[in-house]
């Protein structure tokens, strides 16, 4: 099962605060979320999907792509989200679990294939995020085979986790994947991207060369 935990959207991004208003980081994060589930709903293999999530944009995304819903009314974390969907999952008998976020508008569904296609009997697969400290991607057999403990600095101890399982653990670098957008480096390496995603259309009608440079570093 694909688990994608969404905490409620109407205080998304706060690491762009200083740049953009929050209407317009919603919108950011709605767009990107469109793409994430437009993405997973042209996968012609996807297995079952779950939204993790009480908000009412991704409730009303998760109708639209006819995927299901794990409900979180607690909207803590997208660690507690998962542990939560994670229980949910052994107690129905699911036997995997991918997790990723939906802030990665770029994925691409040969990249799910490829976790797919390189996940071991047992064990785990990971996806770095670009910057090397991030986890945009979780696979897991079982289920529950570690948790997931989401964060800035999330890729190390997670690789660590799955080691200590003694199961194997596959590291996979994936382009779209990794690019999970929080900064504002991480807009202008979107909006140079190739492709017409929602998320891309709308960060390319705002002035992100007139942001001071400082802004990227």
């Amino acid at each position: 099962m694909i688990l994608v935990p969404v905490k409620n959207l109407s205080g998304a991004k706060q690491r762009l605060a200083t740049l953009f208003d929050q209407p317009a980081r919603t919108e950011l994060a709605q767009a990107m979320l469109f793409d994430v589930l437009k993405t997973l709903g042209t996968w012609k293999d996807c297995p079952e999907v779950g939204i993790v999530t009480s908000d009412p944009f991704a409730l009303h995304l998760a109708e639209q792509f006819h995927f299901s819903v794990i409900l979180d009314n607690a909207n803590r974390s997208e660690t507690d989200a998962i542990e939560m969907a994670t229980r949910f999952c052994e107690a129905r008998g699911v036997d995997s679990t991918l997790v990723i976020p939906g802030d990665i508008p770029l994925i691409q569904t040969w990249e799910l294939e490829k976790i797919v296609q390189s996940a071991p009997a047992q064990g785990a697969v990971l996806v770095r995020a670009a910057d090397g400290r991030g986890t945009n991607a979780i696979w897991r057999r079982p289920a529950g085979l570690f948790p997931a403990r989401f964060g800035n600095d999330s890729f190390e101890p997670h690789h660590a986790a799955a080691q200590a399982t003694g199961k194997p653990c596959m590291v996979l670098s994936l382009p779209g994947i990794a690019l999970d957008v929080d900064t504002p480096s991480d807009l202008r390496a979107l909006a140079a991207a190739s492709g017409e995603t929602r998320a891309q259309r709308l960060v390319r009608q705002w002035q992100l060369t007139d942001l001071p440079v400082a802004a990227y570093e």
